[in-house]
């Protein structure tokens, strides 16, 4: 995905609080800053949490799913960024699933809805966060 904004506000914006509940979920807290804190994701069907794993700033996010869904512990959410021409590439992958359960399914088209509010969030200044966000399912 390109994002007509530089690296640096894409890795901001993926790695304070103000930036995930601009994009992601509204309901977001940090324990811990950067390198080894645990990101808390809080949804209406229940949430995430995520260990802090890799940082290289402007290019490159890693999480450990560490809480939530029994399909989602111990995957990995992997955030790439470079650059191409005036856009910054965003290499998106959520990786490590133990079985393609019809939940894998669910969130890989989810994911999609709000790496497309990221991009809006960094371009415009405003994303579409949960509870705002895309509905695609009854799991939302």
């Amino acid at each position: 995905m390109g994002i007509g904004s530089p690296a640096a506000e894409v890795y901001t914006a993926l790695t304070t609080t103000g930036g995930l509940t601009g994009w992601w979920t509204a309901d977001t807290q940090a324990e811990g800053d950067g390198l080894g804190g645990v990101l808390r994701f809080r949804f209406e069907a229940g949430g995430f949490d995520m260990k802090v794993v890799e940082l290289r700033p402007a290019e490159h996010v890693r999480w450990e799913v560490v809480d939530g869904p029994e399909e989602w512990i111990g995957t990995h959410v992997d955030w790439n960024l470079g650059r191409s021409g005036d856009r910054t590439i965003v290499l998106f992958k959520h990786e490590g699933w133990r079985e393609p359960v019809p939940f894998m399914h669910h969130c890989s088209t989810k994911w999609a809805t709000y790496l497309m509010s990221l991009k809006s969030l960094v371009e415009t200044g405003k994303g579409a966060p949960h509870p705002h966000d895309v509905k695609i399912d009854d799991w939302d």
